[in-house]
């Protein structure tokens, strides 16, 4: 049997499967938990694992950084441990990955229906492939073209230094570093929390405030109000947040393109691209996607394709042994 799971600070996904001789997959058992119900990872495995099953491989994707096959959650009190887990599951394989590398890999066995193409004159190429996703946080992964496939490559560049590229964005780093004067990332914008960063900014520069839009003692969540409000174009302040999001990461997209030199395209996965799809259709993403000079040829030419598929990251871990 093969067990794969999705980690993340929200929710934990566990998958049992068995795979034919064939290739073919069937999946015997499926099962989301709420992370945070659980003291460890352990005790989510022991109520979803079957009596005396046997497992032959596992793979779990993880919310926070993989080192030496150890991993201490970013969002979670957990450790985990490739070797411990081998001895626990009584398995011959046992890979921790990264969940951007997961959703990477997930990405490379999606159906086409499953993704939405964002640029209009993207041409098909082969090379390595950018995978951008903004959620909970922003991560960054790239797909290695080795000249016969892709192999997944863990980064953290969602935490890298932010850029501003234009009078606004310049006001924008001057008031983030207010609020973080250590350092201001992409992942202070381009997450969910982005979306009261950027709404809050707007209002001190001039922007009359949304009625509709909760303070953040009020227990709702304001950035899916705001981001809500500005796709459906109701408040002048939300559309003008959801387009500076939209701005900020196709720019950022455009930067890891440039970073991997992602001839073979770009991913964008995360929980927020769908619920955003109509403004990241509009030109705010792509131009600034493609608006880095004497490159702007080169990325204009890129395929980006967003995907639909929540699932992706476990579907990485899935077919993890498969590769």
């Amino acid at each position: 049997m093969i067990l794969a799971g999705d980690i993340g600070g929200t929710k934990t996904v566990l998958s049992l499967l068995h795979r034919e001789p064939n290739g073919v997959l069937t999946c015997f058992q499926e099962q989301t938990y709420l992370s945070q119900q659980y003291p460890k990872f352990d005790d989510i495995l022991k109520v979803f694992l079957p009596v005396d099953v046997a497992i032959e491989s596992a793979c779990f994707g993880v919310a926070g950084p993989v080192v030496n096959q150890r991993c201490h959650t970013t969002n979670l009190p957990w450790l985990l441990d490739a070797s411990a887990l081998k001895i626990k599951l009584g398995a011959s394989k046992v890979k921790l990955l990264n969940d951007l590398e997961a959703m990477a890999l997930g990405m490379l066995y999606l159906p086409e229906d499953d993704l939405i193409e964002l640029n209009p004159n993207a041409e098909t190429q082969t090379g390595n492939i950018a995978v951008i996703a903004a959620g909970t946080g922003l991560g960054e992964a790239i797909l290695y073209w080795d000249g016969y496939k892709h192999h997944p490559i863990a980064t953290e560049g969602g935490h890298s230094d932010f850029a501003a590229q234009n009078d606004q964005q310049d006001l924008l780093l001057a008031y983030l570093r207010k609020q973080t004067p250590e350092h201001v990332s992409y992942e202070r914008i381009l997450s969910g929390i982005g979306f009261s960063h950027l709404y809050d900014f707007l209002c001190e520069q001039g922007f009359t405030p949304c009625s509709d839009v909760p303070d953040n003692n009020s227990g709702i969540d304001r950035n899916a109000v705001i981001s809500k409000l500005g796709v459906a174009g109701d408040d002048a302040c939300c559309a003008e947040a959801v387009k500076l999001f939209v701005a900020l990461y196709g720019a950022e997209a455009g930067n890891l393109a440039l970073k991997s030199m992602a001839t073979g395209g770009v991913y964008i996965g995360g929980g927020i691209g769908p619920k955003i799809l109509p403004v990241l259709q509009n030109k705010y993403f792509m131009d600034a996607f493609k608006g880095k000079g004497r490159f702007e040829p080169l990325l204009s030419k890129l395929s980006v394709k967003l995907s639909l598929n929540p699932r992706t990251p476990l579907i990485g871990a899935i077919n993890y042994f498969a590769i």
